[in-house]
């Protein structure tokens, strides 16, 4: 018995075909195109992109900044050095910042109050003396 050699076609499909036969662009490419297009408009992440940087002329230890929900910080920072943290904001309430400086006095200062959704960048200056300066540059939600 002689094999006949496979000569069946893989079907067409009419949804892909429709666009290749002058009919308009087929239903998958529009419906891809809707789902990228959501995808890129209702995915926007709030964040506040925060720099925080060392001008007391001493190193500092324990350096801790709390906000709504949560808290990051440094275990040192140099004098003259800068930390950069990104944060998403969820819940609202004050910014508040401790550290310990060179001579082991804990300082604590209170910053900006903070909003669900909003989003920026925050500079935070040690400054001398137990100073600490903040710099909001924020948008706020919508």
């Amino acid at each position: 018995m002689t094999r006949q050699p496979h000569t069946k076609t893989l079907a067409r499909c009419p949804i892909l075909d429709a666009g290749k036969r002058g009919k308009g662009p087929s239903l998958v490419l529009v419906a891809v195109l809707c789902a990228v297009s959501c995808a890129l408009s209702a995915c926007h992440s709030y964040h506040i992109d925060t720099t925080i940087e060392n001008r007391t002329g001493a190193d500092i230890q324990l350096l801790e900044v709390d906000y709504p929900s949560a808290s990051f910080g440094a275990d040192r920072l140099a004098a003259g050095a800068m930390f950069h943290y990104r944060f998403q904001i969820i819940g609202d309430g004050p910014l508040k910042l401790q550290y310990s400086d060179a001579s082991g006095h804990q300082v604590q200062a209170t910053g900006p109050a903070l909003s669900q959704g909003q989003q920026g960048q925050l500079q935070i200056l040690l400054l001398p003396n137990g100073k600490v300066q903040f710099l909001p540059h924020f948008i706020s939600p919508s």
